[in-house]
Protein backbone atom coordinates (compact mmCIF):
# COMPACT_ATOMS: atom_id res chain seq x y z
CA UNK A 1 0.00 0.00 0.00
CA UNK A 2 1.38 3.41 -0.98
CA UNK A 3 0.13 6.28 1.16
CA UNK A 4 0.50 10.05 0.91
CA UNK A 5 2.99 9.92 3.76
CA UNK A 6 5.00 7.17 2.11
CA UNK A 7 5.33 9.04 -1.17
CA UNK A 8 6.40 12.24 0.60
CA UNK A 9 9.02 10.40 2.65
CA UNK A 10 10.43 8.66 -0.44
CA UNK A 11 10.79 11.96 -2.30
CA UNK A 12 12.53 13.51 0.72
CA UNK A 13 14.91 10.60 1.22
CA UNK A 14 15.96 10.84 -2.41
CA UNK A 15 17.26 14.31 -1.60
CA UNK A 16 15.00 16.01 -4.15
CA UNK A 17 13.18 18.29 -1.75
CA UNK A 18 15.23 18.81 1.41
CA UNK A 19 18.58 20.46 0.61
CA UNK A 20 18.55 22.49 3.84
CA UNK A 21 17.98 19.41 6.00
CA UNK A 22 20.79 17.48 4.35
CA UNK A 23 23.02 20.54 4.30
CA UNK A 24 22.59 20.98 8.07
CA UNK A 25 23.38 17.31 8.57
CA UNK A 26 26.50 17.57 6.41
CA UNK A 27 27.79 20.65 8.26
CA UNK A 28 27.22 19.08 11.68
CA UNK A 29 28.94 15.85 10.65
CA UNK A 30 31.89 17.63 9.02
CA UNK A 31 32.49 19.91 12.00
CA UNK A 32 32.31 16.97 14.36
CA UNK A 33 34.78 14.86 12.39
CA UNK A 34 37.38 17.62 12.08
CA UNK A 35 36.87 18.82 15.66
CA UNK A 36 38.35 17.37 18.83
CA UNK A 37 35.22 15.54 20.04
CA UNK A 38 35.44 12.85 17.35
CA UNK A 39 38.99 11.87 18.30
CA UNK A 40 39.82 11.48 14.61
CA UNK A 41 41.86 14.65 14.08
CA UNK A 42 45.50 14.03 15.09
CA UNK A 43 46.11 17.77 15.37
CA UNK A 44 44.43 17.74 18.79
CA UNK A 45 46.72 15.05 20.19
CA UNK A 46 45.69 12.25 22.53
CA UNK A 47 45.11 11.67 26.23
CA UNK A 48 45.17 14.76 28.42
CA UNK A 49 45.96 17.02 25.47
CA UNK A 50 42.85 15.84 23.65
CA UNK A 51 40.67 16.31 26.72
CA UNK A 52 41.99 19.85 27.17
CA UNK A 53 41.33 20.61 23.51
CA UNK A 54 37.76 19.31 23.84
CA UNK A 55 37.07 21.47 26.89
CA UNK A 56 38.44 24.55 25.16
CA UNK A 57 36.47 23.80 21.99
CA UNK A 58 33.17 23.40 23.82
CA UNK A 59 33.81 26.50 25.94
CA UNK A 60 34.50 28.56 22.83
CA UNK A 61 31.57 27.45 20.67
CA UNK A 62 29.03 26.22 23.22
CA UNK A 63 26.62 28.12 25.46
CA UNK A 64 27.72 28.91 29.01
CA UNK A 65 24.66 30.46 30.71
CA UNK A 66 26.56 32.47 33.28
CA UNK A 67 28.61 34.07 30.50
CA UNK A 68 25.60 34.60 28.25
CA UNK A 69 23.82 36.66 30.89
CA UNK A 70 26.99 38.10 32.36
CA UNK A 71 27.68 40.38 29.43
CA UNK A 72 30.56 38.50 27.78
CA UNK A 73 30.96 40.17 24.34
CA UNK A 74 30.94 37.04 22.15
CA UNK A 75 28.47 35.07 24.26
CA UNK A 76 25.40 36.35 22.37
CA UNK A 77 26.47 34.31 19.34
CA UNK A 78 26.96 31.04 21.16
CA UNK A 79 23.30 29.87 21.04
CA UNK A 80 23.77 29.84 17.25
CA UNK A 81 27.22 28.25 17.10
CA UNK A 82 26.30 25.61 19.68
CA UNK A 83 23.69 24.20 17.27
CA UNK A 84 26.51 22.80 15.13
CA UNK A 85 28.64 21.32 17.92
CA UNK A 86 28.13 17.82 19.36
CA UNK A 87 29.79 16.17 22.30
CA UNK A 88 30.05 12.54 21.16
CA UNK A 89 29.28 10.14 18.35
CA UNK A 90 26.06 9.04 20.07
CA UNK A 91 24.99 12.66 20.52
CA UNK A 92 25.66 13.45 16.86
CA UNK A 93 24.10 10.34 15.33
CA UNK A 94 20.98 10.52 17.48
CA UNK A 95 20.33 14.14 16.51
CA UNK A 96 21.04 13.53 12.83
CA UNK A 97 18.66 10.58 12.76
CA UNK A 98 15.81 12.70 14.11
CA UNK A 99 16.66 15.56 11.75
CA UNK A 100 16.72 13.23 8.75
CA UNK A 101 13.43 11.53 9.58
CA UNK A 102 11.39 14.61 10.49
CA UNK A 103 13.24 17.53 8.90
CA UNK A 104 12.85 16.51 5.26
CA UNK A 105 9.04 16.46 5.31
CA UNK A 106 8.84 19.67 7.38
CA UNK A 107 11.17 21.43 4.96
CA UNK A 108 9.17 20.26 1.95
CA UNK A 109 6.01 21.69 3.52
CA UNK A 110 7.54 25.00 4.71
CA UNK A 111 9.92 25.71 1.86
CA UNK A 112 13.70 25.83 1.99
CA UNK A 113 14.33 29.42 3.12
CA UNK A 114 11.57 29.42 5.72
CA UNK A 115 12.71 26.09 7.11
CA UNK A 116 16.32 27.29 7.44
CA UNK A 117 15.25 30.44 9.31
CA UNK A 118 12.81 28.43 11.42
CA UNK A 119 15.48 25.89 12.39
CA UNK A 120 18.09 28.49 13.33
CA UNK A 121 15.66 30.83 15.08
CA UNK A 122 13.92 28.19 17.17
CA UNK A 123 17.24 26.51 17.97
CA UNK A 124 18.65 29.81 19.20
CA UNK A 125 15.59 30.56 21.34
CA UNK A 126 15.53 27.04 22.79
CA UNK A 127 19.11 27.35 24.03
CA UNK A 128 18.40 30.89 25.22
CA UNK A 129 15.39 29.66 27.20
CA UNK A 130 17.40 26.90 28.84
CA UNK A 131 20.17 29.35 29.71
CA UNK A 132 17.69 31.82 31.23
CA UNK A 133 16.37 29.09 33.54
CA UNK A 134 19.94 28.15 34.54
CA UNK A 135 21.50 31.61 34.45
CA UNK A 136 24.03 30.84 37.20
CA UNK A 137 25.31 27.66 35.56
CA UNK A 138 28.86 27.46 34.24
CA UNK A 139 28.20 24.15 32.46
CA UNK A 140 28.66 24.26 28.70
CA UNK A 141 25.71 23.34 26.49
CA UNK A 142 26.16 22.12 22.91
CA UNK A 143 24.07 20.32 20.32
CA UNK A 144 21.20 20.73 17.87
CA UNK A 145 18.59 19.14 20.13
CA UNK A 146 16.65 22.37 20.71
CA UNK A 147 16.34 23.07 16.98
CA UNK A 148 15.45 19.46 16.18
CA UNK A 149 12.83 19.48 18.93
CA UNK A 150 11.30 22.50 17.18
CA UNK A 151 11.19 20.44 13.98
CA UNK A 152 9.32 17.71 15.89
CA UNK A 153 6.81 20.24 17.19
CA UNK A 154 6.18 21.61 13.71
CA UNK A 155 5.92 18.09 12.31
CA UNK A 156 3.28 17.22 14.89
CA UNK A 157 1.08 20.09 13.72
CA UNK A 158 1.72 19.69 9.99
CA UNK A 159 1.53 15.89 9.82
CA UNK A 160 -0.46 14.69 12.86
CA UNK A 161 -1.54 11.44 11.20
CA UNK A 162 1.81 10.50 9.69
CA UNK A 163 2.87 7.04 10.80
CA UNK A 164 6.09 6.96 12.83
CA UNK A 165 7.98 3.74 13.57
CA UNK A 166 8.94 3.74 17.25
CA UNK A 167 10.80 1.52 19.70
CA UNK A 168 9.48 1.42 23.27
CA UNK A 169 11.61 -0.25 25.99
CA UNK A 170 8.55 -1.42 27.96
CA UNK A 171 7.31 -3.17 24.80
CA UNK A 172 10.58 -5.08 24.42
CA UNK A 173 11.82 -2.65 21.72
CA UNK A 174 9.36 -3.99 19.15
CA UNK A 175 9.21 -1.68 16.10
CA UNK A 176 5.62 -0.39 16.14
CA UNK A 177 4.00 2.25 13.96
CA UNK A 178 1.86 4.95 15.56
CA UNK A 179 0.49 8.29 14.35
CA UNK A 180 2.65 11.34 15.08
CA UNK A 181 -0.09 12.68 17.37
CA UNK A 182 0.58 9.69 19.66
CA UNK A 183 4.37 9.41 19.43
CA UNK A 184 5.45 13.05 19.62
CA UNK A 185 3.30 14.15 22.60
CA UNK A 186 4.53 11.00 24.39
CA UNK A 187 8.13 12.05 23.62
CA UNK A 188 7.43 15.59 24.88
CA UNK A 189 5.94 14.20 28.09
CA UNK A 190 9.10 12.17 28.70
CA UNK A 191 11.17 15.34 28.24
CA UNK A 192 8.99 17.20 30.71
CA UNK A 193 9.30 14.42 33.29
CA UNK A 194 13.07 14.26 32.79
CA UNK A 195 13.36 18.05 33.10
CA UNK A 196 11.59 17.86 36.46
CA UNK A 197 13.99 15.20 37.72
CA UNK A 198 16.95 17.29 36.53
CA UNK A 199 15.81 20.38 38.43
CA UNK A 200 18.67 20.10 40.92
CA UNK A 201 21.16 21.12 38.25
CA UNK A 202 21.70 21.14 34.48
CA UNK A 203 22.67 17.96 32.71
CA UNK A 204 21.00 16.91 29.48
CA UNK A 205 19.13 20.03 28.34
CA UNK A 206 15.62 18.61 28.57
CA UNK A 207 14.23 22.10 29.10
CA UNK A 208 15.75 23.19 25.77
CA UNK A 209 13.94 20.25 24.15
CA UNK A 210 10.62 21.38 25.63
CA UNK A 211 11.15 25.02 24.67
CA UNK A 212 12.09 24.04 21.12
CA UNK A 213 9.16 21.62 20.76
CA UNK A 214 6.68 24.24 21.99
CA UNK A 215 8.10 26.93 19.72
CA UNK A 216 7.96 24.64 16.70
CA UNK A 217 4.35 23.63 17.31
CA UNK A 218 3.18 27.20 17.94
CA UNK A 219 5.06 28.50 14.89
CA UNK A 220 3.48 25.90 12.60
CA UNK A 221 0.06 26.60 14.10
CA UNK A 222 0.33 30.37 13.57
CA UNK A 223 2.12 30.33 10.24
CA UNK A 224 0.60 27.29 8.55
CA UNK A 225 -2.63 26.72 10.42
CA UNK A 226 -4.95 27.38 7.49
CA UNK A 227 -3.03 26.41 4.38
CA UNK A 228 -0.33 23.81 4.96
CA UNK A 229 -1.84 21.08 7.06
CA UNK A 230 -1.89 17.95 4.91
CA UNK A 231 -5.03 15.81 4.83
CA UNK A 232 -5.37 12.33 3.29
CA UNK A 233 -7.12 12.45 -0.11
CA UNK A 234 -10.83 11.63 -0.22
CA UNK A 235 -10.21 9.11 -2.99
CA UNK A 236 -7.00 7.21 -3.71
CA UNK A 237 -5.55 7.61 -7.23
CA UNK A 238 -6.26 4.82 -9.67
CA UNK A 239 -4.22 1.71 -8.98
CA UNK A 240 -3.61 2.56 -5.31
CA UNK A 241 -5.44 1.60 -2.17
CA UNK A 242 -6.95 4.14 0.18
CA UNK A 243 -4.48 4.72 3.09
Amino acid sequence: MISTWGRTAVRALRGQSAPVTYGLMAVCCLLFVIGPASGLNPAYGTGDALLAAQRAYFARWGVVPVELFGGAPRAALTPATALFVHGSWVHLLGNMLFLCVFGAMAEERMGHVEFALFYLGCGYLALLGYSAANAESAQTLVGASGAISAVLGAFLFLFPNARVTSLFPFLFFLPLRFPAWVVLPFWATLQWMAAGRAAQGPGVAYLAHLVGFSLGFVYAWVRHGRTSRVKPPAQAPEGEQQP
